[in-house]
Formats: C-alpha cells, sequence, structure tokens
C-alpha cells in the first residue's frame, strides 16, 4: 500500500468504488479482528481490549498500556466509528463456501 496520491491516473475512482468491499469488512466479527494500539504497538483481538460501555460511546482501551484504541457511538441517525487509537485494524476473512 502507498499514501501518496496518484492524482494524475486514469484507474482513480470516487470513493463510492470501495463500498462492495468496506461492506465486506464491516458484516465480519470484529471481535476477532486485531488492533494495534498506536500508543504502545501491543496488536490484540478486539475481544481482549478492555470495554468501558458506561460512556455516551462504547470505549476498547489497550490491555496492555490502557489508551484508547476505538470509539464506538450512535449518534442522531448515525454511526461513528474513531479508529485513531489504532495503527492497525486487521480482519479475518472467513474461508469461502464452496
Amino acid at each position: 500500500m502507498t499514501d501518496t496520491p496518484d492524482t494524475t491516473s486514469s484507474r482513480r475512482l470516487d470513493g463510492n468504488a470501495a463500498g462492495g468491499a468496506l461492506a465486506e469488512l464491516f458484516a465480519a466479527d470484529l471481535t476477532a479482528a486485531r488492533a494495534r494500539c498506536a500508543s504502545c504497538g501491543t496488536t490484540e483481538a478486539l475481544g481482549a481490549h478492555h470495554l468501558y460501555a458506561d460512556a455516551p460511546a462504547l470505549v476498547l482501551r489497550c490491555p496492555s498500556c490502557t489508551e484508547v484504541v476505538l470509539r464506538f457511538a450512535s449518534q442522531e441517525g448515525r454511526l461513528l466509528l474513531d479508529l485513531r487509537g489504532a495503527s492497525l485494524l486487521t480482519v479475518p476473512v472467513p474461508p469461502a463456501e464452496g
């Protein structure tokens, strides 16, 4: 993956083209997804993180350093996902049926 945009390429599409792939990601069981803490670098399954659910948002904290890794809230008909505390989120893909 590269972070440098190629603005002159005829291969560029708008963000709507990513809809199918992103739908696959967010339909997965995210408790098995692994998040790398942006603060300490520890990588653990989201199910192993410490959940604080008594705030306006669900807050997942790193089990090693206790920094916030993820925030999730529902607000005015929208779902909000804040991953700024995760430097990487890896979601396992189930094997294809067949």
